[in-house]
């Protein structure tokens, strides 16, 4: 794990713990960037990132962050946030976003314009907060679940480790989506992934089995 590259709020306590796909998804170090979704292999063998699936946030020369986007708790926003206005949000569920740094929070938010200065985009229009006066603007403005998340922690690797990671087939690379960042089922998100990878996989074998098979016939017929 690399070391800590945001400055997310701090939380007040620690806690214990759709239906769109993404397309293209692949096996390339060359396609690792902001706004790819890293989705875990089922061999991957860190327990931390089993069945995890992870949206970058960061990706230069000072190494990777992203947020998990699939693992919900059942703590309650306003249960750790005890100092900040979490009106109507109070009682939506917050998310580890990884197990870097589990008493800092980062937030995910959907916005056709850019909510402040201090918010990046990281896919879209989906915009990384970690301040909290943002946080609180953020909450705020929001209509509900559908256009902001918020998360405990983070993944970091140092510079060349997910790239090592990826070529000894731990991660899937995916076209990042909105729809699945915000999915109203996250809990199935990594399931739907892998499964599609699965089934592309094995097609493409079937396609290469097929075309083995065709040369051979020829062969024989010269």
């Amino acid at each position: 794990m690399t070391k800590k590259v945001w400055h997310p709020v701090a939380l007040a306590a620690f806690v214990v713990f759709g239906t769109s796909i993404a397309p293209a998804q692949s096996v390339r170090v060359g396609d690792l960037d902001v706004g790819r979704f890293l989705v875990s292999a089922r061999d991957l063998p860190d327990p931390s990132f089993a069945e995890s699936v992870i949206l970058l946030i960061q990706y230069d020369k000072g190494g990777t962050v992203g947020l998990m986007i699939n693992h919900r708790t059942k703590a309650p926003i306003s249960r750790i946030f005890e100092n900040l206005n979490t009106a109507k949000h109070g009682s939506e569920p917050i998310y580890v976003g990884g197990p870097v740094e589990m008493n800092a929070v980062l937030g995910l938010f959907r916005s056709q314009n850019k909510p402040d200065a201090a918010a990046t985009s990281v896919l879209g229009d989906v915009y990384v907060v970690s301040s909290k006066a943002l946080l609180e603007k953020t909450l705020a403005a929001s209509s509900g679940p559908n256009d902001v998340r918020l998360y405990m922690g983070y993944c970091g690797w140092a510079v060349g480790q997910l790239e090592n990671e990826v070529r000894q087939g731990g991660w899937w690379v995916f076209n990042g989506d909105a729809r699945l960042v915000f999915d109203p089922y996250p809990g199935s998100v990594w399931t739907r992934l892998i499964t599609l990878t699965e089934r592309q996989t094995a097609s493409t074998q079937s396609q290469a089995d097929k075309s083995r098979l065709t040369l051979r016939v020829l062969a024989m017929t010269m």
